[in-house]
């Protein structure tokens, strides 16, 4: 029966089913009912592994094709009208030629399966924020994932009713062939197709490919920011909670920073942090002329392998019940769950290692795959904020962008206004870990931690939001961190983790005049004693060897942003290309 009258959504619907041809269509409502009955199905299957009732209530485990464990940037598409609109940093291909390549896979690809009408929202449906999307799939697990990551059912649509505002996306496994894997998106359409993968990055179309690629297409149109950013809320000994958003690349903390545990001192003293959203943030002028930010989102999706009681005790709170897990190791003793790093070593009895075969470790190989995840509800989360729900929002005191840099990035610094602010964002950079593929020590220049997720060209998007700010006289002040600075040995100088709430403090101290700082070329730095240090082994000198400018690494690095600058040609925006020429000078030799 279908659950909705309308015509924009059953036009899209029929034509697809005409296409794709499934045996059955079944319309998704969101109840428990209909989805203990999917999970029921998934297990007879074999596609979900039900975990230990009593230590993990209504978790499974869920094993992907080897060929699918990841997010295939090489496969992913921005297909807007023009190889410009999209920009340098995206693959395109022309929009026809395209839907003649999805048409060509598409066809026929769900005879003898079952098509799933997924209606979902992002953000709180009926809130002010929220938009809308529905989403074909032939996925149990898809339907699964996408009841926990966003809201699902009925009221979704009836909040739509007739309108043709929404995100409509379609999704087929087909034969999770690697060499037809596509995942497509249609700007000036509204339109996402995702075919031959059945990796959550890929497919679970609410996360990257709606929530940023899409949305920053829509946020650019309609005056708002979409961005792959925490959400914080400090909470001082005053009892005012202070809010700030961030954007890291991976490897660089985000996702402990956005459940950060105050130290010990400050917890005593009465600090708490609040968490918001660890991905994503729908970032909006208000009437005031801040900015405010909702997360769209509804759950985590978030990487196994390093989550642990000691690393991130919310974060592995969080999944504790309703989770699904993809890629871990299975303890068939007591149906529970290992990744890397959760413990020193793998716990006792019969393991069974991602690939679903027996493993104990002792050849070297990972249990667990290096990317595999967690699908985890948010409000399981200890310290979820209050404000999740609420959707109306929350005014951002601070943007804060980070990167991993051993020398030339200061702990933290403030840029000199709002337009250099985005010079800031556009120049984030990361140096790679032995973790990752290739050489170690090689700079990755993402922007704004968007590169993989920015819906058009990247110029356009730096001049966006240097638009913002004809709209937000009381816009937030942005500032970039550096948890990563090492001595000549390589050994981290900065604590991080928890202590990182100490800069924080600054940071939020600098939004409300209650700290100075010295004006260096780079922006204004916090003044050593201005950090505060109690209960730590950094002292004061570490503190100001951290602080510290190497000119020598900044012209160096002038000469990455340069060469990284030249792919836009004249659609750099004029601003960029003097704070940078203004940088050059001033470490010149």
């Amino acid at each position: 029966m279908e659950l909705t009258q309308n015509r924009q959504v059953l036009s899209a619907l029929h034509k697809t089913a005409e296409l794709t041809q499934p045996d059955e269509i079944v319309w998704i409502d969101g109840s428990e009912a209909q989805l203990d009955a999917l999970r029921a199905l998934a297990v007879e299957s074999g596609d979900l592994i039900p975990l230990n009732e009593e230590k993990l209530p209504g978790c499974y485990l869920a094993r992907s094709n080897p060929n699918d464990v990841a997010r295939v940037e090489d496969r992913t598409f921005i297909c807007s009208r023009t190889r410009e609109e999209a920009g340098p940093t995206n693959n395109w291909m022309d929009p026809d030629e395209m839907r003649g390549i999805l048409h060509g896979i598409l066809a026929g690809s769900m005879r003898g399966r079952t098509m799933y009408v997924i209606p979902y929202s992002m953000g709180p449906v009926g809130s002010e924020f929220a938009k809308y999307g529905i989403e074909l799939t032939d996925s149990v697990y898809v339907v699964l994932n996408m009841a926990i990551m966003t809201r699902v059912g009925k009221d979704v649509l009836d909040a739509m009713g007739d309108s043709a505002d929404f995100i409509f996306g379609v999704h087929a496994m087909c034969e999770l062939d690697p060499e037809k894997r596509y995942i497509v998106h249609f700007p000036e359409e509204n339109r996402i197709v995702s075919v031959n993968s059945n990796y959550g990055g890929n497919v679970l179309q609410g996360k990257k490919c709606f929530s940023l690629r899409i949305a920053s297409v829509l946020g650019r149109n309609e005056g708002w920011l979409a961005e792959h950013m925490l959400i914080l809320g400090i909470q001082n000994p005053q009892g005012e909670i202070r809010y700030v958003t961030g954007a890291f690349p991976s490897a660089c903390g985000k996702t402990n920073l956005a459940m950060l545990i105050p130290p010990e001192g400050y917890r005593k003293n009465g600090w708490k942090c609040w968490t918001v959203g660890d991905d994503i943030a729908w970032l909006r002028p208000g009437k005031d002329g801040r900015l405010w930010a909702v997360n769209p989102e509804n759950g985590f999706f978030g990487v196994a392998p390093g989550t642990s009681e000691k690393s991130n005790p919310n974060a592995l709170a969080s999944t504790s019940r309703d989770t699904i897990f993809t890629n871990v190791v299975l303890n068939e003793d007591d149906r529970t769950v290992w990744w890397e790093g959760m413990t020193k070593t793998p716990p006792e009895g019969r393991l069974v290692n991602w690939k679903g075969e027996p493993w104990d470790g002792s050849d070297g190989t990972k249990g667990a795959h290096p990317n595999s995840r967690f699908t985890a509800p948010a409000r399981n989360c200890p310290c979820i904020s209050p404000e999740f729900e609420s959707g109306t929002a929350v005014p951002i005191s601070a943007i804060i962008f980070g990167g991993r840099r051993a020398k030339t990035a200061p702990l933290v610094y403030q840029s000199r206004d709002w337009a250099h602010g985005v010079f800031v964002g556009a120049t984030m950079a990361s140096e790679t870990t032995a973790a990752a593929v290739g050489a170690v020590g090689v700079v990755r220049r993402d922007p704004m931690a968007m590169r993989p997720f920015c819906g058009y060209n990247m110029a356009d998007y730096w001049q966006h939001w240097l638009d913002m700010e004809q709209v937000l006289p009381n816009a937030p002040k942005i500032f970039n961190v550096n948890w990563f600075r090492t001595d000549e040995e390589g050994h981290f100088l900065w604590p991080g983790f928890g202590d990182n709430l100490r800069v924080l403090e600054w940071i939020l101290k600098r939004c409300f005049d209650e700290a100075d700082a010295d004006v260096t070329p780079i922006g204004f730095v916090p003044k050593p004693e201005d950090i505060n240090l109690d209960g730590t082994d950094v002292t004061r000198d570490t503190l100001r060897e951290i602080l510290s400018l190497d000119a020598a690494s900044w012209r160096e690095n002038c000469a990455g942003i340069r060469e990284y600058f030249e792919q836009f040609g004249e659609r750099l925006p004029a601003s960029l290309r003097a704070d940078l020429e203004a940088l050059e000078a001033a470490f010149a030799e």
